[in-house]
């Protein structure tokens, strides 16, 4: 919940953001009401992925700097469509 709170301070701040949120938790998420996220399909505590699947990872993170660029409402958020994976491909 705290990267909820941090992110809007940040917003305050003039510094856009974008949160990286496994979308398990987007039910407490679009409470705090974010200006930007990026929800996967990953488990709780790897929502960029697996570890050493650098493709996947690098995907996830191009997709919320792609957000930074064309967001213009508040409140945006994509949920991505990839399953997690276990091992790279």
């Amino acid at each position: 919940m705290s990267v909820g709170h941090i992110s809007r301070a940040f917003e305050t701040a003039g510094t856009p953001t974008v949160i990286i949120q496994s979308n398990v938790y987007r039910g407490r998420v679009v409470v705090m009401k974010p200006a930007r996220v990026v929800y996967t399909k990953h488990l709780m505590g790897r929502p960029m992925s697996a570890p050493f699947d650098t493709e996947r990872q690098t995907h996830v993170l191009r997709e919320a700097l792609k957000m930074l660029e064309t967001a213009t409402e508040p409140e945006t958020s994509v949920i991505l469509p990839d399953a997690y994976r276990i091992a790279p491909k």
